[in-house]
């Protein structure tokens, strides 16, 4: 029996690479990237032939693990938790479908939004689509979950959804490897019209969908993975779930003196809930994210029995940390030193030598002539460009708004309304946006700034590279207003004449900023 130092991420993926896994699908997103990058790298994979490439998106990534899965192989699709957004079509419906081979959908949620818009709980999508969820408390979990997973899916015919917190997905500890197992043969369903989702069928299998559910209650009263701990003070039992057990072990240095119910695996077990609510005369709900568990002991009326993020008794938003749990238990709290006064908060920025940084000062040379122009960003490193020095967009909301955006708003009568987005994101969901702007030839401009890769979440591939010009002009964008410009100081004065025009042009014009990341060509250097 080996042992590995991983990452929860890592933990996680070789745990699927021994439980005998055919496919891995992903789009990158923090704090979920390094599974697929784990795969990716790995010489085992390599070996075996495991697909490890990046998807366009995380509905593709969903749709092409499904896929797999009903070809009887053993699959997982990874995604952060807004990715969840994007493949919620084929998510929710692969619970209605079933599965064949087991399928695993890994969504790394990110409380305090160290890299994110929103804080959501992927624990709610699970819920929503009625099936089983696991949650791992440490990295050894994250690899033992996976082999019972697999089974559970396979067990049930049903997607089984793994939630990660960034604080677990990227902290490293010593993991115990087990035994590897086959991959599965390829073999197809007996009964493959579960997959034609026909209205007829549909209700057929939703029916089939709600019968299952009190095995999964059943399942999770008799997982290793949800623990009853007994205490010897009953006046508070604690609710813990997946990473907060650990935060509530380091907080209470020593034996905890209250009963405590871990729970890593959903839904609930209702008999050791019962069992801690009759037991205990209050009730402490310490979970990583939103209020899922508290929101459902108190129902819609509230409890005073049960305190937790509801209650403010723990903090409503943002990550929990032992110092935050032990002044919830009012426990006494470490001395600290004082931090350094030459600390200071040192705020992200473009990289030196960025393209986006050239990009932008042509943009806003141009804009000069558009006073009332309005600049609409996306999602990428270059989403910077709305901090100083260069203030220079509006908006940022999803994975590839600013096209749908800025179309919107030129609807409503803006004039010069500007787009401004990834090679990699314009691939992922930008692509849809701009053929609604060719059919209504909207008068936008869409600034495509193309770094030949994926920036933000480290370098990987862009699925558009070399092909962004051809895709534009598929989709139907007039070749006399596709533009290539390439963002370099020596070229500001011809990059401000291209935009000048096509920004004045009363229709639909692209402009591609074209130049390769700094940093992966200090890589290809090196």
């Amino acid at each position: 029996m080996s042992v590995k130092l991983l990452l929860g991420d890592e933990a996680f993926a070789q745990g699927v690479l021994d439980a005998g896994v055919s496919g891995c699908y992903a789009y990158p997103g923090t704090p979920s990237t390094e599974i697929m990058e784990y795969f990716q790298a790995s010489q085992e994979a390599a070996q075996r032939n495991v697909h490890r490439s990046w998807s366009c998106n995380e509905k593709v990534a969903m749709e092409e693990a499904l896929g797999m899965s009903f070809a009887g192989k053993r699959a997982i699709v990874c995604m952060k938790h807004v990715g969840l957004n994007v493949a919620a079509d084929g998510f929710v419906n692969a619970a209605i479908t079933g599965t064949n081979g087991g399928l695993l959908v890994a969504s790394a949620d990110d409380p305090s939004m160290h890299s994110s818009q929103n804080e959501q709980d992927s624990r709610f999508y699970a819920q929503f689509a009625m099936i089983p969820c696991l949650e791992p408390a440490s990295q050894q979990e994250a690899y033992d979950m996976v082999a019972y997973a697999f089974e559970l899916s396979e067990k049930h015919e049903v997607p089984v959804l793994f939630r990660f917190t960034t604080r677990l997905s990227h902290s490293r500890a010593n993991v115990r490897l087990q035994e590897k197992k086959a991959e599965n043969p390829l073999r197809f369903p007996e009964n493959s019209r579960r997959f034609v989702l026909l209205p007829a069928i549909a209700r057929q299998n939703y029916s089939k969908l709600c019968d299952k559910q009190a095995a999964f209650v059943a399942s999770s009263e008799k997982s290793p993975w949800n623990l009853y701990f007994e205490g010897t003070d009953k006046s508070l039992g604690i609710i813990c779930t997946g990473l907060a057990f650990n935060y509530v072990q380091e907080a209470f240095v020593g034996k905890c003196p209250y009963p405590i119910l871990k729970i890593s695996q959903y839904p609930l077990p209702k008999e050791k809930l019962k069992k801690l609510l009759q037991e205990c005369e209050q009730i402490m709900v310490v979970e990583e994210g939103m209020p899922f568990v508290e929101q459902q002991l108190c129902g819609p009326t509230g409890n005073a029995r049960i305190l937790g993020r509801l209650s403010g008794a723990l903090p409503r938003a943002g990550e929990l940390n032992p110092r935050i749990i032990r002044e919830a238990f009012k426990l006494t709290l470490p001395e600290t030193s004082a931090a350094s006064e030459l600390l200071r908060n040192r705020p992200p920025r473009l990289c030196d030598g960025c393209p986006h940084s050239n990009t932008y000062d042509a943009l806003n040379e141009a804009c000069k002539d558009f006073p009332d122009s309005k600049v609409f960003g996306d999602i990428g490193c270059y989403t910077l460009g709305a901090l100083p020095p260069y203030n220079a967009i509006s908006s940022c909301v999803d994975m590839g708004a600013s096209i749908s955006m800025a179309k919107g708003a030129a609807d409503a009568g803006l004039k010069a309304a500007i787009a401004v987005i990834g090679d990699s994101t314009f691939t992922h969901s930008g692509m849809t946006g701009l053929l609604d702007a060719v059919w209504e030839n909207s008068p936008i401009t869409v600034l495509i700034v193309d770094n030949d890769t994926t920036g933000m979440t480290g370098g990987q591939d862009s699925l558009g590279s070399g092909r962004l010009d051809d895709i534009c002009k598929g989709i139907g964008v007039a070749p006399e207003h596709l533009r290539v410009i390439t963002p370099l100081p020596k070229n500001l004065a011809e990059n401000v004449a291209v935009l000048k025009e096509e920004i004045a042009y009363r229709g639909l014009s692209v402009v591609i900023s074209r130049r390769e990341c700094i940093q992966t060509l200090r890589k290809k250097k090196k």
